[in-house]
């Protein structure tokens, strides 16, 4: 079974279906990514680079802002993405 799941084409971020250790390997679509970090189980897996204030997308949806630069096979959660739904504070 393939440990990640991408399900968009405009998906700039995978979830891991099992966790994935540093250093180890997975491959989608033709291209192989390694893993940066330890990622949890059905955390997230940058697998294009993301400029800060870029925007993820996970199932073809807007899911945040990246906070910071997001390389390949980097772990992205709370430390690196900032939300942009359900942020009342951020409505216009």
């Amino acid at each position: 079974m393939n440990p990640i799941i991408h399900v968009n084409e405009k998906d700039n971020v995978v979830t891991c279906l099992r966790p994935l250790s540093k250093g180890e390997s997975v491959e989608i679509e033709g291209r192989t990514i390694t893993a940066n970090a330890d990622i949890p189980v059905f955390h997230k897996m940058a697998i294009e680079p993301i400029e800060p204030g870029g925007v993820c997308y996970k199932y073809g949806e807007v899911i945040g802002d990246a906070t910071e630069a997001i390389g390949i096979g980097d772990h992205v959660h709370l430390h690196n993405i900032e939300s942009t739904r359900g942020r009342g504070d951020k409505q216009l």
